[in-house]
């Protein structure tokens, strides 16, 4: 039990309201007679009882419109016109005993406006006394963290309405870029220019700045936090006003601001005729779908209403928990049939039978592993996973007459040094090089950088280490990356398949690269913590450099040539590439996978190496096998004709 809480039952409590109620409705016709002159002439005791009966009929009305199931702490405008509504009931049954019994010749008709402003003071006015009370008690029993507010708009009024309501923050201030409103008063908290923000801090001892800005674009909001950036506090933000109106979040569930913001990049509008080209009406397969990129996409195409969508993944509960999102995210009336298939892109003989089965129109080939330093340490099961998998899809998708086959690919397969970009550059290779051979399905694949919030992501880790108190773990001072919202990539890969017309390497435009460090250096501060280096002995969190890591480069790219040109989407281009053509390919993928099968590591290096053009690959020895297979050779069980041996391409 609160110090501040009474201890009686709810019903109790009530009682006392409503008596408290009676007394002043009875209060008010005392005054309002008595401030008039007003006598009863002989007419007391019979008019007491009209009187009384009307006020007991007032409290009852109170107590039906719901006068009383407000708590007082809680109060706000809604029950403010209850208790208005209720008031104006009462001055009712009061008038109709006043004109009707006491003086229906020569009333004095000052009287009912009067006894509805006492009552309406006495009983409104009773009640915000006693919120004011109960919250300067829970004040004072359970002090607030001061906050300021950056934004002093409607979401900023909510959020102070929430805050003042709450038991963990104090609004101390508004902050707002407004010059109109600045030094006005908003919701009983004042208006600051932000050039004062330091001075706010000092004076009111803030800790934390509360964003309150939904509507603002992130190159706006980029603005914003490279002001606050060198601030003592730690920045959290409210949701987006979309979130806000989905039901998805509440003003007041203030959280730490999206890397978005750092990175102040605002989504193109999609095309709504490209978004939905591939997709709505038609049966969709997405494989690899429980991982980050796939699950948003997934999402992105259960909007668009596609006949069937067919998830597949190897991933038990990530292919389950996605499953019962989508089959919510459906609109209301929805006719799309979702899908979720457990299994693997190497297995030959399920991938022709779901692509069958389904009828299968477009594919988004999302399945493949992508963590470099994993792929370099499991050289066999990344490269077969990489390339067979999408050898093996692709030719069941062709085989099938799919339209549209569309692989995610990533800006590690442009002259990469690592094993991961090496197979995807082949995979992309074993595309433009079916594409190249027929007519039939379509084949395009979409190139692009980081995404934010992807498995192993940087920002995760980062948010992670600083809540931990460091150090913030950077593997090089100068490494730079490409990164871009999984929402927008997922948008992306969904317009640049509809503007394929086969064999296309499309690269979306991921802006300028961005240092690693300098993120990290971005969220230390942002989250109300220095930096400890050798210029600020007195930091709280260090950032510490732990060497590339295999196949790591310190610069990505998104071309292998420099020929490019536009599309009608000013965020994809398309790539002129050289490649390879099947009938050198095959013989290729032949020895490929008898190296994955005879874990022939050396040998598998010498294929990619000859496949890929500047493929630059580290030695090796990360992979655990590495040392048996430089030893000796050692051969495998024959693949059955489930999985990934890589058949003859048929002639359409």
């Amino acid at each position: 039990m609160n110090l501040y809480t009474i201890p009686l039952s709810r019903t109790v409590k009530q009682i006392l309201l409503m008596l408290a109620d009676g007394l002043m409705l009875a209060l008010a016709t005392w005054l309002s007679f008595n401030m008039l002159g007003i006598g009863a002439e002989g007419q007391g005791e019979r008019l007491a009882l009209y009187f009384a009966a009307a006020i007991m009929i007032s409290v009852g009305g109170f107590y039906r419109i719901g006068l009383y199931r407000a708590l007082l702490l809680y109060m706000g405008v809604q029950s403010g016109f209850i208790v208005l509504q209720g008031v104006s009931v009462a001055a009712v049954l009061f008038g109709a005993v006043y004109y009707l019994i006491l003086s229906p010749e020569s009333p004095n008709n000052a009287v009912v406006p009067m006894f509805w402003m006492i009552a309406l003071l006495s009983i409104g006015g009773s009640r915000f006394v006693a919120k004011m009370v109960l919250q300067s008690l829970i004040q004072n029993f359970r002090p607030k963290e001061p906050v300021i507010i950056y934004g002093a708009g409607s979401s900023g009024m909510q959020l102070v309405a929430a805050l003042q309501n709450g038991n963990q923050y104090l609004p101390v201030a508004f902050v707002d870029d407004s010059r109109h409103i600045i030094g006005s008063t908003v919701s009983g908290v004042r208006v600051y220019s932000p050039s004062s923000l330091s001075e706010l801090i000092n004076n009111f001892s803030v800790r934390q700045i509360l964003l309150a800005i939904p509507s603002a674009t992130h190159a706006e909001r980029k603005e914003i936090l490279n002001r606050l950036e060198h601030l003592p506090v730690h920045v959290k933000t409210v949701p987006e006003l979309f979130d806000m109106r989905s039901g998805k979040f509440h003003v007041d569930e203030v959280r730490d601001i999206d890397i978005e913001d750092l990175l102040g990049r605002d989504i193109v509008p999609p095309d709504v005729e490209l978004m939905g080209a591939c997709i709505t009406g038609r049966s969709v397969l997405v494989t690899g779908a429980a991982g980050s990129i796939g699950s948003e996409l997934c999402r992105q195409i259960v909007g668009l209403e596609p006949e069937r969508l067919i998830l597949l993944d190897s991933f038990e509960f990530g292919l389950y928990d996605l499953e019962l999102e989508l089959q919510g995210l459906r609109a209301e009336g929805s006719s799309t049939e979702i899908v979720a298939m457990l299994g693997n892109v190497c297995n030959r003989t399920l991938m022709d039978a779901v692509i069958n089965r389904f009828s299968i129109e477009t594919v988004y080939h999302v399945a493949a592993y992508k963590q470099v330093p994993m792929v370099e340490k499991n050289v066999v099961e990344g490269a077969y996973n990489n390339i067979f998998g999408t050898a093996i899809a692709a030719q069941a998708a062709m085989n099938a007459g799919v339209r549209h086959f569309v692989l995610i690919s990533t800006d590690k397969a442009v002259r990469p040094t690592n094993v991961m970009g090496a197979t995807k550059r082949f995979a992309e290779q074993v595309l433009q090089a079916l594409a190249a051979r027929q007519k039939g399905t379509c084949f395009s694949m979409v190139r692009f950088g980081n995404v934010l919030g992807s498995s192993g992501s940087v920002v995760p880790l980062f948010r992670r280490q600083i809540s931990e108190g460091g150090p913030v773990t950077v593997t090089h001072p100068e490494v730079t990356r490409y990164f871009m919202t999984v929402e927008e990539a997922a948008q992306l890969v969904i317009q640049a398949g509809s503007m394929a017309s086969g064999g296309d390497v499309f690269v979306l435009d991921m802006h300028d690269p961005i240092r690693i460090v300098d993120l990290a250096r971005k969220m230390i501060h942002l989250m109300g913590y220095d930096v400890k280096d050798e210029n600020a002995y007195h930091g709280d969190i260090a950032i510490e450099y732990t060497g590339l890591r295999p196949g790591e480069k310190l610069f990505e790219e998104l071309l292998i040539g420099e020929s490019v040109t536009g599309t009608e989407h000013p965020k994809i281009m398309r790539a002129e590439e050289d490649f390879l053509t099947w009938e050198e390919l095959e013989p290729m993928l032949a020895e490929l996978e008898r190296a994955c099968r005879m874990l022939d590591l050396q040998q598998i290096r010498q294929v990619l190496i000859s496949a890929v053009d500047g493929f630059q690959p580290d030695d090796l020895h990360d992979d655990p096998l590495w040392v048996v297979s430089s030893d000796q050779v050692v051969e495998l069980p024959a693949v059955s004709s489930a999985t990934a041996k890589v058949t003859p391409l048929h002639k359409r």
